[in-house]
């Protein structure tokens, strides 16, 4: 499965949660809760995220949740093999706890994206899982029918990271 594509819409999700914590810790409020710096922040109502958050997390709050939920994206997000469980459930642990009106405006939102995301975890609604979440589908097919060939050069190279996000090897020809 081609899921690069997937993976960069991913990163730059996060970038976008990265701004939008940074924004909200230049508020001048450091109590106040979420969703009323939001409301008062026309900077932050481009974040469409924000709003699923539950209306009492305050801006601690949200920055301690934060970095639990999104610690590990960058690291699962370069493995060869996605766990795609692992990122939706962090968020979803951590974040939406409690709330699962959130939780779903929020997969509703990544899932424009996205469109695997949070599949196959409890409480999403209207969920239709049409592949397992963890990839197992790709196991019963050996060969896919748009995988490059690899040459002898590629082969012996150490940890068949090949792809986005790695450079292709270069022939030493």
């Amino acid at each position: 499965m081609d899921d690069r594509f997937e993976r960069r819409e991913l990163l730059l999700h996060l970038g976008d949660m990265l701004d939008a914590l940074n924004c909200l810790g230049m508020a001048s409020e450091p109590g106040a809760r979420v969703t009323h710096v939001v409301q008062k922040d026309d900077a932050l109502q481009t974040f469409e995220f924000l709003r699923a958050l539950a209306p009492t997390m305050t801006l601690p709050e949200f920055g301690a949740r934060f970095a639990s939920a999104f610690s590990q994206w960058p690291r699962e997000l370069l493995e060869t093999k996605l766990n795609r469980d692992a990122l939706a459930s962090a968020v979803q642990r951590n974040l939406f706890e409690g709330n699962p009106d959130g939780w779903n405006a929020y997969v509703a939102l990544i899932q424009k994206k996205v469109p695997w995301f949070g599949i196959g975890l409890p409480g999403v609604k209207g969920e239709v899982l049409t592949e397992p979440a963890d990839g197992a589908a790709d196991k019963t097919t050996p060969v896919e029918p748009n995988a490059p060939a690899v040459s002898p050069v590629e082969s012996s190279l150490p940890n068949e990271k090949r792809g986005w996000p790695w450079p292709e090897p270069k022939s030493t020809s």
